[in-house]
């Protein structure tokens, strides 16, 4: 005679409702849900810092300005370790009739171990060019020729989910009922 397999229930919740979890357990969830949330605010904060950034050179002033000088700098921070490249730009703008001189590309210009994407960074800035730089009006000395990346607040949605789902967590490990009578 052949049996039948036996069907088993499944299910996706944190808490099985047939089990009771002690005060000890609920707490230790409660506290792994604000840990998430904790963790998801901090990665919302620094991805929503950097979308401000981003968007603050946007306001800043639209200037022409000449490409003075272009280079590759190669350095090497330690003496064992690879050389790294940096792409090196000076350009000069006029603003009140003040003649200044900018060197950033973007607000932050890191540097590379790959020589040729520190190269490629520097291709549309030939000496001589004429662009635009964008210039704080309130601090003239910063300036950039390029904007930076808005893809921090495409991805901010990720880490409030985490924010979400751990305050669930905690919300639900907190307000949940012990079960205190055996099913018999």
């Amino acid at each position: 005679m052949q049996h039948a397999p036996k069907l088993v229930k499944a299910s996706l919740g944190i808490m099985p409702a047939s089990s009771s979890f002690s005060l000890p357990g609920r707490l230790w969830l409660a506290g792994m849900g604000l840990f998430l949330a904790l963790a998801g605010l901090v990665f919302t904060w620094v991805l929503w810092t950097a979308w401000q950034r981003a968007e603050e050179t946007r306001r800043w002033t639209p200037l022409p300005c000449r490409i003075v000088s272009s280079r590759l700098h190669q350095e090497r921070p330690t003496p064992h370790s690879n050389p790294t490249y940096r792409p090196e730009v000076r350009y000069s703008f006029t603003l009140d009739g003040r003649a200044l001189t900018g060197t950033h590309i973007r607000r932050v210009d890191s540097a590379s171990q790959h020589e040729d994407v520190a190269r490629k960074k520097l291709e549309g800035y030939p000496v001589g060019a004429e662009i635009t730089c964008y210039v704080n009006p309130q601090k003239p000395e910063q300036s950039v020729l390029k904007h930076d990346t808005r893809a921090a607040l495409y991805s901010i949605w990720f880490p409030i989910l985490f924010v979400v789902g751990g305050l669930g967590m905690a919300w639900n490990a907190l307000t949940k009922r012990t079960n205190s009578t055996s099913a018999g």
